[in-house]
């Protein structure tokens, strides 16, 4: 975050730098350009720093509810531009993180749903899931327990 305002800072810097003199006898479509690149440099500025490009769509807390379960809540950020349809795509990439790094043979959701939170501000989709990973002996579904 600091280096992408130290960036931003940069460009306002440079930006409103420009030149000292016009020219002699050239057309200009802005009257006052000082005031223009000023006030464009600072509504870019502003757009960055609300919007945040860079930042991931949706933001997630997990709890542990127990040694094989968790729930997974999810907040998409206020302001983007796409990621609306990606909460169930996020619960089972993180289901299946989970599962690898535990070492579960397998996961279920449990339970599921999505809404919209409305807020003062701005409204923001939200999602929750409940996983239960299983492990090797549930997770055969011919009840053959590795006999074979």
């Amino acid at each position: 975050m600091k280096t992408r305002l130290i960036i931003s800072l940069c460009a306002v810097a440079l930006l409103s730098a420009g030149c000292k003199s016009s020219g002699t006898g050239g057309f200009s479509l802005v009257t006052n350009s000082k005031l223009a690149l000023g006030t464009a440099a600072g509504a870019a500025l502003a757009i960055h720093l609300i919007y945040d490009p860079l930042a991931p769509n949706w933001e997630i807390e997990e709890t542990r509810l127990s040694d094989d379960s968790y729930q997974l809540s999810m907040k998409m950020k206020r302001f983007h531009t796409g990621g609306a349809g990606e909460a169930l795509q996020l619960l089972k990439r993180r289901a299946l993180q989970l599962q690898q790094e535990q070492g579960f043979a397998g996961y279920q959701i449990a339970s599921y749903s999505e809404g919209v939170d409305s807020q003062t501000l701005s409204t923001r989709r939200v999602a929750e899931g409940t996983l239960r990973f299983v492990r090797h002996e549930v997770a055969d579904s011919f009840a053959l327990n590795g006999s074979y």
